[in-house]
């Protein structure tokens, strides 16, 4: 369990070391996005390796149907992911799409999994999501949508979601559980 905390612990403080530390991010030039690019990697190889070694604490066993509401959790959150919000019309006024739908995919995980390795891990993305969010809007209050889009565009990028979200369903069944249910 310690090595999914420390790769948190890293995932976070990667994410905010230009928040918290701006003169240094800043002084470091376009060799800090290397080197915090190589935190968040390292920070996703800990937590991938903590979160498979965990010792199996069950807390609650999700009901089936929950298998239902997390892959149209994840399937909205691949289509916020996209580019739909910058060339739709649909989420065209939403500030941080990638952010909101990356809290969406880590609480439709949250609803499916009840370890306690579960709760760490995607209630600390989750977690941290939300807390990105409030510190990217106190440090940036003034924000503009772009100019919206077509809803054919959404459309696109639906179904581009669609398939992205089978191709993800097999691989994710490569190396865990079969995600769709029985």
């Amino acid at each position: 369990m310690l090595l999914l905390v420390l790769g948190l612990a890293l995932w976070w403080g990667a994410h905010f070391f230009k928040r918290i530390a701006p003169e240094r991010r800043a002084a470091m030039g376009d060799g800090g996005k290397g080197a915090v690019a190589v935190a968040i990697v390292a920070g996703i190889v800990l937590m991938v390796i903590g979160y498979r070694s965990a010792e199996i604490i069950p807390l609650w066993y999700p009901p089936a149907f929950l298998v239902h509401v997390n892959n149209l959790l994840v399937l909205i959150a691949i289509y916020m992911m996209s580019p739909a919000p910058k060339k739709g019309a649909l989420l065209n006024g939403m500030r941080h799409p990638m952010l909101n739908g990356f809290g969406l995919w880590a609480l439709g995980h949250l609803l499916v999994n009840g370890e306690l390795a579960d709760v760490i891990l995607f209630g600390g993305l989750w977690i941290w999501a939300i807390a990105e969010k409030v510190v990217i809007n106190r440090a940036e209050p003034d924000w503009t949508p772009g100019e919206k889009g077509t809803l054919a565009k959404d459309g696109m990028f639906l179904a581009a979601s669609v398939v992205l979200l089978a191709v993800i369903g097999y691989v994710h069944s490569l190396v865990g559980p079969w995600p769709f249910g029985s």
